[in-house]
């Protein structure tokens, strides 16, 4: 019967030629972990703890749809978001670190606040809807989102948690009917923004299996989504709500541009962690 760490010394080799070391070691760790039920402490004490049939069956399945390059977190069926631990497959994108900041800016700028009205767009699993009713005393959340597939991952995403966001399904292209005017007071969207011209810098495993319909925009207009959003929202904002934006980092000003002319009384580009253009604020 194999061991732990064979096990790992095995996952790490087979997915050596998709994914280079370290990133080969950090996705042997993270599956080994979730197949056996280990936190990553108990991985690195139970190095030659025998792994069970059924379990090495599993990790070589599971090594198999690595090696095509299949995102981990679609392998494992999860990924970690601010907290959570939600479902992802391929009906949704994989939740990104530099969504986890706009949560965080959110939820630092209304700390304290009760009873506040939220809307997400373009809400894919869930996570930022989800990841705010978590934090947020008494809001009440909404979530809005085209594809029926990635409400359904939302929905049962929130039931998990037992989180009471409202999910709408709608284009956002079309009207709003489901919000009464000027009566919320955050809208959050991580749109598509990704340009067509920029597929060729992508990875294999990004453009291989997770939706095109929420990645990609027309090179002719990058940013349809973002003019689009801001008028809406400047009908279903409060005076004084705050819209707030993930964006391409190549977009920063363009976006505060557009929202300044549209109609918001400031507008302002904020960098993520790395110090890359990552979103944007406005306030109605």
């Amino acid at each position: 019967m194999a061991i732990v760490q064979q096990m790992q010394q095995y996952v790490r080799q087979s997915i050596a030629a998709a994914y280079p070391e370290p990133e080969a070691g950090a996705i042997a760790q993270v599956l080994l972990a979730h197949v056996l039920q280990k936190s990553r402490v108990q991985l690195s004490l139970s190095q030659q703890e025998p792994v069970t049939p059924g379990q090495e069956e599993q990790l070589k399945q599971a090594v198999l749809r690595l090696q095509q390059q299949e995102p981990v977190q679609y392998v494992l069926g999860l990924a970690h978001f601010y907290g959570l631990e939600l479902q992802v497959d391929e009906r949704v994108l994989i939740p990104r670190p530099e969504t986890e900041e706009l949560v965080d800016l959110v939820l630092k700028e209304h700390k304290g606040r009760t009873g506040l009205r939220v809307l997400d767009i373009c809400t894919g699993s869930g996570c930022i809807p989800l990841a705010l009713s978590a934090n947020m005393a008494s809001a009440q959340v909404y979530g809005l989102e085209i594809s029926e597939g990635a409400l359904a991952v939302a929905r049962s995403n929130a039931a998990k948690y037992k989180l009471p966001v409202t999910w709408l399904q709608q284009d956002i292209f079309e009207p709003v009917q489901s919000i009464a005017v000027a009566s919320l007071d955050i809208i959050t969207s991580n749109p598509p923004y990704v340009l067509e011209e920029e597929k060729q810098q992508m990875r294999p495993n990004v453009l291989a299996y997770e939706p095109h319909l929420a990645l990609f925009v027309p090179d002719t207009d990058a940013l349809k989504y973002y003019r689009r959003i801001a008028a809406v929202a400047l009908g279903l904002l409060k005076e004084g709500g705050t819209l707030y934006f993930e964006i391409n980092e190549r977009y920063g000003a363009q976006v505060q541009e557009l929202l300044l002319q549209a109609g918001f009384t400031e507008a302002a580009v904020i960098k993520d962690l790395i110090g890359k253009d990552r979103m944007v604020r406005a306030v109605r």
